[in-house]
């Protein structure tokens, strides 16, 4: 009788212990998964942003037109601290540009409605650039690194600042919270470093329309 009993609970038992070893495994991947999620910020929770959640909700009304892409923020998320580089080699971050409305922008010799976009980029840092606000250009090729700096020459660029991140590593960081999906892709960021809006596409930014969505987006 004994015997059939211990026969019998094996089953069970062994059931038991699955369960609860399933359980723990679940635990930990919950416990870890999340980790995960703050580490590469995709949660976006960020109290210090919620200001850039109401001036989004204020430019509501001006995404038409030439800007009728850019999708605007609806929960405070901070923008990575990306890192890149100047046009001497010396490392530049985001957070250097902390007081400032941004545009960044990242772009490629490769990519056909960036070289495109790019004089109209160059005409809004020309319009609106100093004080409050400047546009972040940030190349990502990573082959000829002459030959972003030669583009530039070659449209005759006169009020874009350059910067460049042959690593790719600005392109992951951003790929980690839902943005750089593709090329050219372009990020609205308010003076705390949150994400006002974003754009995956090219855009007119010498437009009259991107230009009051520019200047909204610095409080004017």
């Amino acid at each position: 009788m004994t015997s059939k009993k211990t026969y019998e609970g094996r089953p069970l038992l062994r059931t038991l212990l699955l369960a609860a070893a399933f359980g723990a495994a679940a635990g930990l991947a919950g416990v870890y998964g999340i980790a995960g999620l703050k580490r590469n910020g995709t949660l976006g929770a960020d109290a210090e942003c919620a200001e850039a959640v109401e001036t989004a909700r204020r430019m509501k009304p001006l995404i038409h037109g030439e800007v009728a892409a850019v999708a605007l923020t609806d929960k405070p998320m901070r923008v990575p601290d990306l890192s890149f580089q100047d046009g001497n080699g010396k490392t530049v971050k985001l957070s250097d540009f902390r007081g400032k409305t941004l545009l960044v922008n990242l772009w490629a010799t490769w990519c056909v409605p960036c070289r495109k976009e790019m004089p109209a980029l160059d005409e809004l840092m020309g319009k609106l650039g100093g004080g409050d606000f400047t546009v972040v250009p940030i190349n990502i090729d990573t082959r000829d690194p002459d030959k972003p700096k030669k583009f530039f020459a070659e449209i005759a660029v006169k009020n874009l600042p350059y910067y460049e991140d042959p690593s790719g590593t600005v392109f992951q960081d951003l790929k980690r919270i839902g943005r750089a999906l593709g090329l050219p892709t372009s990020i609205i960021v308010d003076r705390k470093g949150c994400e006002v809006g974003h754009i995956a596409g090219p855009a007119e930014w010498a437009s009259e329309d991107a230009i009051k969505l520019v200047k909204a987006a610095s409080g004017e």
